[in-house]
């Protein structure tokens, strides 16, 4: 057998390749290299200034993390490519008299924000430091570059509490009366480097390695440790990105940003991140590392300003960046350095985007005929498009303003203000909602970014940490704020003359970057506008936003396969429902019409121990059915309504069995004891059930209580009837629940049948009522060939039949052991949020195969809240469905879905 090069093949040990020069790799190999790794091979392929360096591949990192230990071969092949960087950069690694110089940093295929802290200046040591002196001519340069290798490598390699780190500086900086680090001077920070190393040796129990070889070693382990600390998984668990991947490692030669005023660092953005307009936009830092920028330890400048500091710098990279954003066909987000005039590109990579951003790009990119519009379908989603229909704050409101920053992630977010990540964890658990106030966030901080409303801190600007990961998860972020004095030992923030203690609400605004006091009502978003029809795409005075969305959402109902319903109970939703897009209704609950001053009337049915009480029941139930009946199918008239005969547990009913025996109690103790509180009683103790969810509800009560589905049968063909008779055009479907077995169905059509013709006769009109089921039971899928033979059409109930496959009870089981199941990474999400493919997916999947092979014109639809979940509606797509239905809010999510879906399947068919 040959020997197979692929590096994406499985292979001997022996035959795999675990090193890559930045020159072998390509944009497309980030399975192997990494986002990081595969595109410094592309802008290195691209001819760009990149630094040379090598990526160590992600099977590498798989290996030692099955294993605990480095492939045997890794070792020699880093040994080769470090060699071949030495004799090309004309210097050793660590060299006394010219070091080598090298980073150290994590790269996995999705970009993982803060997953590990990059390692810089790798190859520094107490002997080398003073060659880097020379060599460079600036003793401040050497020694600041040693105490950012010792801290950052003592906190992310060595376990050392970072904090250490940070008093140390922040005490260098007091004792010299200085503000920023800067301004300390080459003695302050040779003190600062012995005080670093004491704090390695006693929180470490080792001193700081001064091998060159260790230490980039020991980095490259920690980047393979680092893919599964707890941070990360919890990061993966928010994207859900798959926690098998690994990550690559990069090893990158130096260039500095810290030699000067003629040097910096800098994050660029092809176009604004936040509002997807086009034009300069980033942050920029003199003399400074690229750590600088993104931790937002220091306030940046816009990266316009780079353009007086350094033209020809500014000019080049105005240039990479066009090249950049015509090869790749989207926002790029770069990071570069300027190493005494010398323009170098250090990163870059496909931009995250705002949600409106995203629509906005992808519409111009259509124009700039970069891309189609089947391409700028895919670059949006779903939950980026639900993120645009919450609310924004009322700009008529009266509010008190606190202060100002950057609008680094957009949102209207209202809280109470926290100051660490764990009392924002602790009171959101607690139901509270809050916002987490930081000087700035790191990567510890990301439990408490999940947790929280919004996002505020006093320093950094959009390329901070805060602002990344924020505009990730869809969170609103205000950065940079420089008036807030944020104080998080006492736990207050300072504006001025007003002090926002622990607890006291504010509220956010990611759109202008302003920060109120106390709550500020909230309106509809213009998208929301939009869908209710109050805003059209085409108008003089249209949000440029909305414009965009109703292109792409124009084009995904333009390639759609499925059709899109609504779940809706009453005319109100119905309506509403339409206006956003809801091509007929999926599921009309008929139990929600039983609530409320009906609710007696049921009582009295259930109580009924003969049948003339009970045909007085149902006599009176039937016109009040039949008029929200009139009234639905008004709403949705010439669209399909799937009525759903009556399904809830009995016990939903009547009275809880408690609260009722002590009102008989103490009525009997006043000896003035109620004849039907008695009755009432007696009826409850009869019905009651351990377990109503799996007892008498759905078909089952239909068959147990003579002529209740009759009823509501009459009520629906009369209803129709009245429509037709008024020139209407109802489009009723009849959808049985709960049926386990295909006689259960038959019985009940049977009577329905003859419920029907008798409508029929007495009005005169000729209706067209199909008949089905509800597939909420692993039998009647397993048994959906026969079922098929009694059914028009199937709707899947995917929440019990998620409850029935798991043995779960949804309410039970969200508020127990969920949260642990999330943690220990048995579920990467909810069942109940996103269908399980392997086990309900696989249920679905056969019962359509099977119910079509019965009945090929068999109607399929899905009308769980799965129906309006992004990724289970690809998975309706796939199987073959002709609708899912949701709630009326997620129409427009599911529309886009279902386009981008179609759309997918056509692209991968040419493929």
């Amino acid at each position: 057998m040959s020997e197979n090069k692929d590096p994406h093949v499985a292979q001997s040990d022996a035959a795999v390749k675990f090193v890559y020069d930045f020159t072998e790799g390509n944009r497309d190999l980030k399975d192997l290299l990494g986002g990081k790794g595969a595109n410094l091979a592309e802008m290195t392929n691209l001819g760009l200034p990149v630094p040379p360096g090598f990526t160590i591949t992600t099977e590498a990192c798989k290996t030692y993390l099955a294993s605990g230990e480095e492939p045997v071969e890794l070792r020699d092949e880093v040994s080769a490519h470090l060699d071949a960087l030495e004799q090309k950069m004309g210097k050793k690694l660590g060299q006394a008299n010219d070091p080598l110089l090298v980073s150290v940093r994590s790269g996995a295929k999705f970009s993982m924000p803060g997953m590990m802290d990059t390692v810089l200046n790798i190859g520094l040591s107490d002997k080398s430091v003073t060659g880097l002196a020379k060599q460079s001519g600036d003793d401040r340069f050497a020694w600041d570059s040693y105490r950012r290798l010792i801290q950052m490598f003592g906190k992310t390699v060595m376990d050392v509490d970072g904090e250490l780190f940070e008093d140390a500086l922040e005490a260098a900086k007091a004792a010299k009366k200085v503000t920023v680090d800067t301004d300390l001077e080459a003695a302050d920070l040779k003190k600062l480097v012995t005080k670093f190393k004491k704090i390695v040796k006693t929180e470490a129990g080792r001193d700081f390695p001064q091998d060159p070889r260790e230490q980039m070693d020991l980095a490259i382990r920690s980047v393979f440790e680092s893919w599964n600390t707890d941070r990360a998984k919890l990061y993966r668990r928010q994207e859900r990105i798959p926690g098998d991947l690994g990550t690559a490692v990069n090893i990158c030669s130096m260039v500095f940003g810290n030699l000067g005023p003629d040097s910096g660092t800098g994050v660029a953005f092809t176009r604004d991140p936040a509002s997807g307009h086009q034009g300069v936009y980033g942050d920029y830092l003199t003399n400074a590392q690229g750590e600088d920028v993104v931790a937002g330890i220091r306030n940046t400048v816009a990266l316009a300003d780079l353009e007086q500091i350094d033209k020809k710098s500014y000019d080049q990279l105005m240039q990479i960046m066009e090249t950049l954003e015509t090869h790749y066909k989207d926002l790029c987000d770069i990071e570069f350095t300027i190493e005494r005039g010398q323009l170098w590109m250090l990163q870059t990579r496909v931009g995250k985007r705002t949600a409106g951003a995203a629509f906005r790009i992808a519409t111009q990119l259509v124009d700039q005929g970069l891309i189609d519009e089947a391409e700028a379908l895919q670059r949006v989603n779903g939950a980026q498009l639900a993120q645009l229909m919450f609310p924004r704050f009322d700009e008529d409101a009266k509010v008190t303003q606190l202060g100002r920053g950057i609008a680094a992630s957009p949102g209207a977010a209202v809280g109470k203000a926290v100051f660490d990540s764990y009392t924002a964890i602790k009171w959101s658990r607690s139901g509270e909602k809050v916002i987490l106030i930081r000087r700035e966030t790191n990567p510890d901080d990301l439990d408490g970014m999940i947790a929280c409303e919004g996002i505020l801190t006093s320093r950094g600007g959009k390329t901070s940490h805060a602002a990344v990961v924020a505009r990730g998860m869809g969170k609103t972020c205000v950065c940079g704020a420089e008036d807030l004095e944020v104080d998080t030992k006492r736990r207050r923030m300072t504006v001025g003359g007003t002090v926002v203690e622990e607890g006291d609400v504010v509220s956010i605004d990611g759109s202008t970057g302003k920060v109120y006091l106390g709550e500020v009502p909230v309106v509809p978003s213009p998208v929301v506008e939009y869908f209710e029809g109050r805003m059209h795409a085409g108008a003089d005075d249209a949000d440029e936003l909305v414009g965009a969305v109703h292109r792409i959402m124009a084009y995904a109902d333009r390639v759609r396969r499925l059709r899109v319903r609504a779940n809706a109970d009453n005319a109100e939703d119905a309506l509403r429902a339409r206006r956003f897009g809801a091509q007929g209704i999926g599921l009309c609950r008929t139990e929600h019409m039983f609530l409320g001053e009906r609710r007696e009337m049921v009582e009295r049915l259930i109580l009924a121990d003969a049948d003339e009480a009970r045909e007085e029941a149902l006599k009176e139930l039937l016109p009040l059915q039949k008029r929200d009946f009139v009234e639905l199918f008004e709403a949705m008239d010439g669209l399909p309504v799937t009525v759903r005969l009556l399904d809830p547990p009995l016990h939903e009913f009547l009275p809880d069995i408690t609260e009722l025996s002590v009102r008989v109690a103490l009525a009997e103790s006043r000896k003035d004891s109620n004849e039907n509180d008695l009755r009432l009683l007696q009826a409850v103790h009869r019905l009651h059930e351990q377990n109503p969810m799996l007892g008498l509800r759905g078909v089952r009560l239909g068959l147990v209580i003579p002529g209740l589905f009759t009823m509501q049968v009459r009520a629906i063909a009369e209803a129709a009837a009245e429509r037709k008779n008024a020139k209407g055009d109802p489009r009723a479907e009849i959808m049985i629940p709960l049926v386990g077995t295909v006689q259960e169905l038959e019985i009940v059509r049977e009577e329905a049948e003859q419920v029907i013709a008798e409508v029929e006769a007495t009005t005169g009109v000729a209706l067209k009522l199909a008949l089905g089921t509800m597939i909420e039971l692993p039998r009647a899928a397993l048994t959906a060939d026969q079922i098929a033979e009694a059914a028009e059409f199937f709707s899947f109930g995917t929440n019990d039949l998620t409850q029935t496959v798991w043995g779960f009870s949804r309410d039970d089981v969200e508020a127990s052991f969920f949260t642990a199941y999330l943690e220990k990474g048995i579920f990467g999400v909810s069942p109940f949020e996103t269908i399980d493919k392997d086990g309900v997916g696989k249920l679905v999947k056969d019962a359509v195969k099977a119910g079509r092979a019965t009945r090929p014109d068999l109607k399929l639809g899905v009308c769980g809240e799965h129906g309006g979940d992004p990724e289970s509606v690809h998975f309706f797509h796939e199987v073959g469905l002709d609708y899912v239905s949701c709630s009326p809010f997620r129409i427009p999510v599911a529309r886009l879905e279902a386009g981008r879906a179609a759309s997918e399947s056509a692209g991968s068919d040419h493929r």
